[in-house]
């Protein structure tokens, strides 16, 4: 399944998702399948750990868990 990026159209809201060819992708904020795909964002390999915990220490105060597994969401 690819990753997609996607804003919005009708909250703004951007997000990526796995999307399989049958699906239709739908906002996780509003549930609204208007969205526009972006071009998604690459990310360089991190070679230094201390940056790479920042960064997803980060995310999870904003409440963006899905770099997160299970076990390591129950420790935040």
């Amino acid at each position: 399944m690819p990753l997609y990026a996607y804003t919005c159209q009708d909250c703004e809201a951007e997000f990526e998702l796995l999307v399989r060819a049958s699906d239709t992708p739908q906002c996780p904020a509003c549930g609204s399948a208007q969205l526009a795909q972006q071009v998604s964002r690459i990310c360089r390999e991190i070679k230094y750990p201390a940056i790479a915990k920042s960064w997803r220490r980060r995310a999870a105060a904003e409440g963006d868990l899905s770099n997160f597994n299970k076990a390591e969401r129950g420790k935040l």
